[in-house]
Parts: C-alpha cells; structure tokens; sequence
C-alpha cells in the first residue's frame, strides 16, 4: 500500500506557489507536505497532479490498494488515527470536501468513482492550505507540529557557549551545521538549524524558526518568527514570518515580512516589502482561479513564484503577488500583480532567454535545469 497526495481545486488557488509544483511539494515548517506524511504514516508516498507536472514526480504503483490523501488538508492525531483506519471504498470528507479514501482505483475522486465509496463525514478540525496567504500564516503551526516529530527521533549537537541563549531546550543544531556568536531565543518558540547550515555571527534569531541544510544566515540578520528558510538558501537583513524555499536567495539588507518565496529566487540587495497598508485595512491579493481579489487579513507581503527575480533596491508593494519566471525592475512603489514570465513592468520575458538565465541560476549551485522542468515551463509560457 502507498499514500498517494492529490490536489483538488485548491491548487490553482495557491497560484503563483503552485504553478511548477503540487501542492505536496511545498515546503513550510520545516519538512515538505509530501515529507511530513511520509514521516506521520511511514509508507511510499506518490503525487497525483495536473498533467502539465505529472512527469516532474515518479510513477504511482497501479493495481494496489492506496490511501489518497487530499494534499491541502494539514494532518492532525485525530484525522491520522480516522485516516489509518480507512476500510476498502471507505472516504473521510467534512463539509469542505474529501480528505481521505482508500481504493485500488488509480484515480482522484470523481462523479464515477463517488458511488463505489462509502462516505463518511466527520465533524474533526481539518484545516486545508487554500490560499497563498495560508502558508505563512500557518506556518507557526506546522513549525510546532514539525519541531515534534525531529525532537522526538533525532540527537542534537551541543550548542556553543560563544553563543548567547535563551531556552536552550527548545534549540535543535543538526550535526555539521556552525553557530557561533549570536543570539539564540527560544523563548517565543523552538529553532532548529539543518546539517551543515551556517549562522554567520552577530545573527539574531528569535522562535519560532526553522534554518534547513546547507543554508548561509549572513551577518548581522534578525530574523523574526514564524519563518522557514530552505535548503541552500542564501539570507541577510530582516526576516519575519516568512518561508523563503529552497534555492532562493535574500542575501543581503532590506526587509521581508509575511511572505512566500518560492524556488530559485534572486531578491536584490536593499529590496523591501510592506506588509501592512498605511491605514491600517485589510490587505487583498490577487487570487488566479477566481480572477478577483481575496482579503489576506491586516499583514501580507509578497507571494512570489519559482524562478523569480527582483532588481535591487526595489519597492514591493502591499499584497503584492509575482509569477513564475519573472525578472522584476522599476521605479517607485512596485505593481501588485506581475503575470508568469514577466520582464520589468510592462513587457514579457523572452523565453529562450528566460531559460538561460535559470539554467546561469541553476549552475550556480551546481544544480541542472531538467527536460521536464524546461517542458513545463514551455507549458506555462504558452498560457500567456
């Protein structure tokens, strides 16, 4: 048997996170969606998607019976214990839909499969990531329930005395990772630091927060729960409440507050956002599946999609939501929307040239731009 995590319409929701990616392969807290089920419930995990990304994820085992797991839904003890005890053509939903079933049918929940399986709705708390703005806004949450699971099943190397320490028990250091001279407080919430990771001195950090492998935390950074930096990720200057994912850089000042970074980003030196409006409202970002905008609540920032980029000393805006592929310049206070493959304000990246400019990116960090990563991008490119 094997756990296979599907998107539904929440994925479009998600845009620009999840236009090269499932959602199962975000990254917050400190584990990936796909990652943390595969530690909950220790069986193979698979990813069912759109067509367009399919080939960027192994095979799913036909012929067996599977557990399909709705990849918004964030696991709790009480639906994994209700999960885990799935019969044969038996589903979980609540009000918002299906969280779980389990079938030999190699397919999503449809009108045609619906009949075969024996509904049951559940009045259990299940959360679902259905807007962008939910990934940093949960991710004090998932940070908890994450710091859990590597607390309970890992040993941590002792931490420095050159550092200076608040709540020391609430502080994980992988093995290899290097903190020397700074400011470590745990009172706020758990940090934990990946293996190999570098916290450069003079850095100051404040729970809840998760520093992944072989990221650089450059001098001098404050960094501000509940924040995510990812694997070999480059950050300096002022962070809060923010997932910055893997390969993506912020190498230097300037500030990022309640914000979403995707993969192998580039954010010039001296670039800020705003986060709150100056009077105090709510703050609307733009949502892809309904054409409209969505109220995020008082603070949001920037969502920004894989493969972006942003010129130095920029001015993002409030609510502000950048696509894939986009290479971001201009004067002033920024737009608050740039489509997929934007170049500066008004014009749209060539596309070739966009390619070579994630392949430059990609080398490096000694990584490699896939066939089926080029294939998808093309796909995304010809929607313009």
């Amino acid at each position: 048997m094997a756990i296979i995590l599907f998107d539904n319409e929440h994925r479009k929701n998600l845009f620009p996170a999840t236009a090269t990616q499932a959602l199962a392969s975000l990254r917050l807290g400190i584990f990936t969606i796909e990652e943390w089920w595969q530690q909950l419930l220790q069986e193979p995990i698979f990813v069912k998607t759109e067509n367009y990304l399919q080939p960027l994820y192994k095979p799913i085992s036909a012929q067996e019976e599977h557990i399909y797991i709705d990849a918004s839904v964030i696991p709790n003890d009480g639906l994994l214990k209700k999960i885990i005890a799935l019969k044969s053509n038996e589903a979980l939903a609540n009000t918002e839909g299906i969280i779980a079933y389990k079938t030999k049918k190699d397919n999503i929940l449809n009108t045609a499969l619906s009949s075969q399986i024996n509904r049951t709705n559940i009045t259990d708390f299940a959360q679902r990531i259905t807007q962008p703005f939910h990934l940093f806004q949960y991710n004090e949450i998932i940070l908890k329930e994450h710091f859990k699971l590597v607390s309970a099943h890992k040993n941590f190397q002792k931490i420095s005395s050159s550092n200076t320490v608040i709540n020391p028990e609430n502080i994980f250091i992988e093995e290899g990772a290097t903190v020397e001279h700074c400011i470590l407080n745990a009172s706020t919430g758990c940090i934990y630091i990946g293996k190999n990771a570098t916290v450069m001195e003079g850095s100051i950090i404040r729970g809840s927060c998760a520093i992944l492998d072989n990221a650089v935390i450059k001098c001098g950074t404050k960094i501000y729960g509940a924040t995510t930096i990812g694997k070999n990720c480059v950050v300096g200057g002022e962070i809060k409440n923010a997932i910055i994912s893997d390969y993506s850089n912020k190498a230097h000042d300037g500030y990022l507050g309640d914000s979403f970074i995707g993969k192998w980003c580039n954010i010039g030196a001296g670039t800020s956002n705003s986060n709150v409006k100056n009077n105090a409202s709510n703050v609307f970002i733009w949502n892809y599946a309904t054409n409209q905008l969505e109220n995020a609540g008082k603070k949001c920032g920037v969502v920004m999609g894989d493969y972006s980029r942003v010129a130095i000393n920029s001015s993002i805006n409030t609510g502000s939501s950048i696509g894939v592929c986009c290479n971001v310049f201009g004067t002033g206070l920024l737009p608050k929307f740039f489509h997929n493959f934007s170049w500066g304000v008004d014009a749209t990246y060539d596309f070739e040239k966009a390619l070579a400019d994630i392949t430059n990116w990609k080398n490096f960090k000694q990584e490699k731009l896939s066939e089926e990563e080029k294939n998808m991008l093309k796909y995304l490119f010809n929607q313009l």
